[in-house]
């Protein structure tokens, strides 16, 4: 029984045979390939798998949902590219409003611009202007003398002489061969809480300010100082006057030419223009005979920005959720463009306060508050430090961006927004889920993803394109005929 044992036991797997690895495929050997064994990553890799690929796969659904609200919102505004103008008429033009975040350079806010507004405008073949600002005041100073040139043109009288500027001398040859805008309404998109500041600043200044600069500050007396000869004691208790050297008298002359040279050089402007009306002086200013019943509408649109290292959890949970900030953009955005449905914005409570000539010019808040003083007021606290500190120097200078916004009734009364109709809103609803497409239009076929790849990357060809290319035939059979 023991020997028959032994040769069953001796049969059986042995552990370092089960252990043994499996020997490599003999095609890949003569490959050179190594032998590949699989298995499961360390405790390590895992961890940083499991990282690296949980921010992946966030950024790319984050940006694939951005690239949806955008294509929506460009889909529902799309139909203007489609229409016809006549020769003589231009496309409707908006303004936008940008400036330098608080704290950071232009380039930030063109971004913002070219990222999630300017592909709305393009998709509906709309024409634009942008008012920009570098620094604080650049904008307010900007949209007033914008209003004020307004006001020129329309026959109030001001002794400004302006010189022709080259949008000036467009204007007057497109008048001339009978070029017209097209009718519709206007508006003004302002980008970000500080700009939307200045752009209420300057309109006010603007429409209740006057025309002519205010007459510039008295300088400061200074103490007079003229060169006397130099006098000295002779032997005798004399005093004896030194004439200057002729060298140096020359040297004087030349000197004093060369600063008064200087002196005659107009001076550069450092900063902006300054104001031509304090908020202060807003109620005891008449409404000037130019100023309109209704003023364009305008659409606040959010920017949201913060610096600091501090700040860092902050700034990447809005880099992987981008596209909330393209959803809320992109509906403003439509709702300016569209232009179909408005409203006035909103106001407290406010009494009347007459001297008998006109109620209308002549009101008085009382503890009021308008929906424009609260928009975007989300964003101040988020702005730099650098910027809430106050100039030491000069502590009365007005402060566009610190400042509370300062309202005339007459003026808050007749702004009004452009936001998107109930219509318009379940209109963009159906494009999102794919049941309707742009206004008399059908959506086209989808496209695979490898077909897509080919052309984009590829020789291959979409088929619209194939339809407008001509079709020329065997010129060379034309030729030998």
């Amino acid at each position: 029984m023991a020997e028959s044992s032994k040769p069953a036991a001796a049969s059986g797997p042995t552990p370092s045979a089960a252990s043994a690895p499996k020997p490599p495929n003999p095609a890949f050997k003569m490959l050179g390939m190594p032998n590949l064994r699989f298995k499961l990553p360390s405790r390590n890799w895992m961890i940083f798998f499991t990282i690296t690929g949980s921010f992946t796969a966030a950024l790319m659904y984050d940006r694939r949902e951005k690239r949806r609200a955008q294509q929506k919102w460009c889909d529902l505004v799309a139909h203007f590219s489609k229409e016809l103008l006549p020769v003589e008429q231009t496309r409707r033009k908006i303004t936008v409003f940008l400036s330098a975040p608080p704290g950071d350079g232009l380039r930030t806010a063109r971004e913002h611009f070219k990222e999630y507004v300017k592909p709305i405008l393009v998709a509906a073949a709309l024409d634009y202007q942008v008012i920009e600002g570098r620094k604080e005041g650049d904008i307010r100073a900007g949209f007033a003398e914008r209003i004020r040139k307004l006001r020129r043109k329309a026959g109030e009288p001001s002794t400004v002489v302006e010189d022709a500027s080259t949008e000036d001398v467009v204007a007057n040859a497109r008048i001339q061969i009978g070029v017209t805008e097209e009718p519709g309404p206007k508006g003004d998109l302002v980008i970000g809480r500080h700009t939307w500041k200045e752009y209420i600043r300057g309109l006010h200044e603007g429409w209740l300010g006057p025309l002519d600069p205010p007459p510039p500050p008295p300088p400061a007396d200074e103490p007079s100082s003229s060169p006397s000869p130099d006098t000295g004691i002779s032997t005798d208790g004399s005093p004896v006057t030194e004439e200057p050297k002729k060298e140096d008298a020359d040297a004087d002359a030349s000197a004093s030419e060369e600063k008064k040279k200087e002196n005659d050089k107009p001076a550069k402007p450092t900063g902006p223009t300054p104001a031509y009306l304090s908020p202060a002086d807003y109620s005891s200013q008449p409404l000037p005979p130019t100023f309109p019943q209704s003023l364009d509408g305008s659409v606040p649109v959010a920017l949201p920005h913060i610096l600091g290292f501090l700040n860092t959890p902050i700034r990447l949970y809005r880099y992987l959720n981008q596209r909330h900030v393209a959803e809320n953009v992109g509906r403003d955005v439509a709702a300016m463009v569209l232009a179909s449905h408005g409203r006035p914005y909103r106001e407290g409570s406010f009494s009347d306060v007459t001297d008998g000539s006109s109620p209308s010019d002549d009101l008085t808040t009382s503890n009021a508050s308008y929906e424009q003083q609260s928009i975007l007021e989300a964003e101040e606290p988020e702005w730099h430090k650098s910027v809430h500190k106050k100039d030491e120097s000069n502590p009365d200078r007005e402060r566009e961006w610190l400042n509370d916004i300062v309202l005339d009734p007459r003026l808050a009364s007749r702004m009004h927004r452009y936001v998107i109709s109930p219509e318009e809103e379940a209109r963009a609803q159906r494009i999102a889920e794919g049941q309707e497409y742009i206004l008399g239009e059908e959506r086209p076929a989808p496209v695979s993803f490898w077909q897509h790849v080919w052309v984009k990357y590829g020789y291959g060809e979409d088929e619209e394109t194939l339809k407008r290319k001509p079709i020329l035939g065997n010129i060379d059979g034309m030729d030998d005929a």
